[in-house]
This record gives C-alpha cells, sequence and structure tokens, in this order.
C-alpha cells in the first residue's frame, strides 16, 4: 500500500538504483552446458525506467554477479551507471552520492537479498519485492505487488514518476 510518507518519498529522489537477480529479474540462474549464462528481463520494467531516465532521475544498478547480458541490458535502457562483481554494495553507494552531490533522502535502492540491506537501511526510499527475503522485506518502506522481474520496476518507476507530477509528461508522446 502506497502511504503519503511513501509518496513524500518518492517526490524526493534523485537517484535510483537497483539491484539485477531478483529485482530486474526473477532471480532464476540460466546456464547453458557451455557455461553461458541467460537471464530473463521484463519488457515493462525497462521502459519504466526509460521514463524514469527520461524525467531527469539518474538510474544506476549495482549487483554482485558479473554478467555479459546484464551490460547488454544496461546499454539498451541507455544505463551507464552499472557496477557488476560487487561485494561491497555500500561502498558503491557512497561514491554515487558523492559524484552527484546527493544526500541518503534523495536516493531510492530496489533490492530482495541480504547483500542489498547495507543500502536499503540508508537511502531515502528502500524498496522490496514479495520474493525477497524476510530480512529485507522488514528494512524496506514499500513491498511491490508484483514480484522481481514481472513488473516491480515498473510499479517503483510509475510511482516516483507520479509524486514527481512527470508521468503525463512521459506519457504524453503515447497519447498523440
Amino acid at each position: 500500500m502506497i502511504t503519503r510518507t511513501i509518496y513524500d518519498k518518492a517526490k524526493n529522489i534523485r537517484l535510483a538504483i537497483f539491484d539485477v537477480d531478483g529485482v530486474l529479474t526473477d532471480g532464476s540462474l540460466y546456464i547453458s552446458d557451455a557455461g553461458e549464462e541467460y537471464k530473463a528481463f521484463n519488457t515493462l520494467d525497462g521502459h519504466g525506467m526509460k521514463m524514469l531516465r527520461a524525467s531527469g532521475v539518474e538510474l544506476a544498478i549495482i549487483t554482485g554477479r558479473t554478467s555479459r547480458c546484464v551490460e547488454l541490458r544496461a546499454q539498451n535502457l541507455g544505463i551507464g551507471l552499472l557496477y557488476q562483481g560487487v561485494e561491497n554494495k555500500l561502498e558503491i553507494y557512497h561514491q554515487l552520492l558523492v559524484k552527484f552531490n546527493l544526500t541518503d533522502n534523495e536516493t531510492s535502492y530496489m533490492g530482495d537479498d541480504v547483500a542489498d540491506l547495507a543500502i536499503l537501511k540508508r537511502c531515502g526510499l528502500a524498496v522490496g519485492v514479495p520474493n525477497a527475503h524476510t530480512h529485507v522485506k522488514t528494512n524496506c518502506d514499500l513491498i511491490t505487488r508484483s514480484a522481481g522481474g514481472r513488473g516491480a520496476v515498473r510499479e517503483f518507476c510509475d510511482l516516483v514518476l507520479t509524486a514527481q507530477k512527470t508521468y503525463d509528461a512521459q506519457l504524453a508522446p503515447y497519447l498523440k
């Protein structure tokens, strides 16, 4: 449920950071006999991220795994802030705060597992998915209705766009 507090926090977001496995995907890892890794990304999530970026919110991805398909997805979405193979996500988070001269309250993070807790406990708007670990859920301001990889990111993007009163402007080109 979106409360006034969550809506007010969403108004302040200038940087939205996302985990990959379990958030941008459903958390499944497909590995071929040749060792190639495959992931499925949701197109609704991707379009929401594009609209959010077009509205002026910076986007970043921080993930503990390294995968070529994540690099390709980030390129496709125009996300230049991609950090893969990260053991200490909080360190990257602090670097991003400095880079963009932001406070915690101007950031959001979307995660699903305990490796995400350090950022979730500090950012201005902590978002989890229904399939997140219990410890993550108890440290989030919002748990999306949709699961990771199944529209959860789009829900979040639409919330921020609506709270910042930029949703209509992002939707307008599709209504012509």
